[in-house]
């Protein structure tokens, strides 16, 4: 523990002034529970003010929603108490398994209109009539504390999601310019292809994928960053399609010296010019472009050579020569973003370039966070209601909250054990509020005054990362517990007993996580790479229509989603796993190309490479890999012979994507394409 920074000083001044404020217009209102005001405002605050803006949307619109829905369910169904408890816990739960099917800032729309329909139907079970004035309060309430929040985090002194996103970027471009120079300096490093490559792969999945997530909040920031947006979207898909390229690269030289026996001479001058190209300042590289895109063309056009290191040639030269064009772009891209930074003017609008940003999903596991959400809520209504206990429905509502707010997690259970820690280490805090202080309050001025010391110190402590777990959940009990009750209710057996209902909420959420939802880092990463089976199977599959180009984007989140699941395991082990997740993530580019050239009838026997394609992952998706029929890489070289007739027309890209594939599904396969019978053409 050190003193607090400036920083932490600054933040947790300004949330405590937003709460203030928001305590203000809600006592001045008149509101029944005005505390939810100054705890909403805690609940959106964040460091920087894009991210501020854009929870307080979504928080606004989910509270709206849920509040809609108590009015439709509880009024119809308040004469049947245990229909209606189920009725609210499958609304928490189908609200939460929509919004895990999202991961980025815009689930929390879903999964705030589950946990506000808890909150604001639990307590008006057994007076529906006064329901619909519970809930406008509650709308009221939640909305000012969002209000407030959003104009002090971006009206003083606003931090812009700048610095923190263009940082991401900068280490983004540096992780694939340090990739892209290993591969140019192969020839002359003996470690190219150790440690160093290999954490350069996953960092860069990882980077791209975060990128993504924090980029969500840029058409809320403050600054010019919004003006930029298009360019953004555009330089995040630039930078994932570079990986498939790099990693396709990385292997095409693998492949020559194991073909070869070493890089030759022709292989060595292309790097080294590659690597010379890549010392240069941004404008000479444009210029020397035509030149070393000339050298690449050189690749392979010797007609001596077999037929296999010609083919690996112009693969390698096709994979550096997209590698070069998307490095440029980037480039391109980044000065766009430099001028728009500057509000010169807004940069140009653009499309993405890898299709849809759809990011990885897990079905199954949404639906079992989701249903342990509502066997929890079940459990604490039946309690409530079997024992009559007038505060029970505070159990029902924290299980609710708690079972939402972690079930993005492999394991939530250590979190919400923790958070049930800091909450009950809150009530001493909570207790001298309630029974002491607040009954000295006799004038606003002085219940900020004695509210400050606490709130101001547990907000420098929640906006340090290693204090943020145990900060934040201190601030919501001791805030939670002020606004559970009226203030005219706030006695020590109100207290008393709202407080252990809320502790007994938080411990069902815990004890049926554990039951139901708990799984292993490795049963994550299993499904994880079950799904990507499927989808490449689906995608090679497909007999009409455009592949799914979001498959790239899904592909390299998947990557960065197994990089911390398989940390713990052996190094051998983790660097295995994540080339095979790169193997597979270069097998879809591949089968992109092929069901394209299939399409464009320049790919005769595609349909019948691609359908046992399709039958393998379909296969592995099932029971697990397993060896590929020697029957498909004779087919694949029966096409690699065909595509590198002298005789044929030039297809540079049907070359590389059969190389790809007999690479990735062979990697034992001979180093020769011998001499096979041809077939018919399907």
């Amino acid at each position: 523990m050190t003193w607090p920074t400036r920083s932490e000083w600054l933040y947790s001044l300004k949330c405590y002034a937003a709460a203030m404020l928001a305590l203000y217009v809600a006592l001045k209102a008149g509101l029944p529970r005005p505390f939810w005001s100054m705890m909403t405002a805690y609940v959106v605050a964040n460091p920087l003010a894009g991210a501020v803006r854009s929870k307080a949307v979504y928080r606004f619109g989910g509270t709206f929603l849920g509040a809609a829905a108590s009015v439709l369910l509880v009024p119809n169904l308040a004469n049947a108490p245990l229909l209606l408890t189920l009725a609210l816990a499958l609304w928490v739960g189908g609200c939460l398994y929509i919004s895990l099917q999202d991961r980025t800032p815009r689930s929390y729309v879903f999964m705030l209109a589950g946990y506000t329909a808890a909150l604001v139907s639990f307590p008006s079970v057994d007076q529906p009539e006064q329901l619909f004035d519970n809930a406008l309060a509650r709308v009221e309430e939640i909305g000012i504390g969002i209000l407030c929040a959003t104009l002090v985090h971006s009206l003083v002194m606003p931090t812009s999601l700048s610095t923190p996103l263009l940082g991401l970027l900068e280490r983004s471009q540096g992780h694939a310019r340090t990739w892209l120079a290993d591969l140019a300096a192969r020839a002359h490093r003996a470690d190219a292809e150790g440690a160093t490559l290999a954490a350069d792969r996953q960092r860069l999945a990882a980077d791209i994928t975060q990128l993504r997530i924090l980029s969500t909040h840029v058409p809320f920031d403050t600054g010019h960053l919004r003006w930029t947006e298009g360019a953004l979207q555009e330089m995040q898909d630039r930078l994932a399609g570079l990986t498939p390229a790099l990693s396709a690269a990385e292997d095409r030289l693998q492949a020559l010296e194991e073909a070869e026996g070493r890089l030759a001479p022709d292989v060595v001058a292309v790097l080294d010019a590659l690597g010379d190209w890549l010392k240069l300042p941004p404008p000479d590289q444009a210029a020397a472009l035509p030149w070393l895109q000339g050298q690449l063309d050189s690749l392979g056009q010797d007609p001596v050579l077999p037929d296999w290191s010609r083919a690996l040639r112009i693969s390698l030269a096709t994979r550096l020569g997209e590698l070069l064009l998307g490095w440029q772009a980037c480039g391109a891209l980044r000065a766009e973003i430099d001028t728009g930074l500057t509000g010169a003017g807004p940069v140009p609008a653009r499309r993405p370039t890898v299709g849809t940003r759809v990011l990885h999903r897990d079905p199954g596991l949404a639906l079992l966070s989701a249903a342990a959400a509502v066997v929890a809520i079940s459990f604490c209504s039946l309690v409530w209601i079997q024992t009559a206990w007038p505060l029970g429905s505070v159990a029902a509502m924290m299980a609710a909250i708690f079972c939402s707010f972690f079930a993005v997690m492999d394991n939530p259970v250590p979190a919400i054990s923790g958070a049930l820690k800091a909450t009950a280490w809150s009530m001493p805090i909570a207790a001298l509020y309630v029974l002491v202080l607040l009954p000295l309050a006799h004038d606003f001025g002085s219940l900020v005054l004695f509210c400050s010391p606490a709130f101001l110190l547990l907000g420098c402590l929640a906006a340090r990362p290693a204090t943020a777990g145990l900060a934040f959940p201190m601030i919501m009990g001791v805030a939670g517990s002020l606004a559970l009750g009226d203030i005219a209710t706030l006695d020590f057996p109100y207290f008393f007993n709202s407080n252990l209902s809320l502790l007994m909420g938080i411990a069902v959420a815990a004890l049926v996580n554990q039951l139901m939802r708990t799984v292993g880092s490795d049963v994550v990463a299993r499904r994880l790479r079950r799904a990507v089976w499927r989808e490449l199977a689906a995608q090679a599959g497909a007999r009409h229509g455009v592949p799914d180009e979001g498959r790239t984007v899904r592909s390299l989140d998947r990557i960065g989603l197994l990089a911390p699941r398989i940390a713990q395991t052996a190094p051998q082990q983790r660097d295995d796993a994540a080339r095979a997740a790169l193997r597979e993530l270069r097998v879809g580019a591949d089968i992109a190309v092929l069901q394209a050239q299939r399409a464009a009838g320049g790919a005769p026997g595609a349909r019948p490479l691609l359908v046992g394609i399709a039958r393998g992952f379909r296969q592995w998706s099932r029971h697990g890999p397993s060896a590929w029929p020697d029957a498909l890489r004779r087919a694949l070289d029966r096409a690699l012979l065909r595509a590198l007739k002298p005789s044929a027309e030039p297809q540079p890209a049907l070359v590389t994507a059969l190389v790809g594939l007999r690479r990735n599904l062979f990697p034992q396969a001979p180093l020769t394409l011998g001499a096979v019978t041809e077939e018919p053409a399907a």
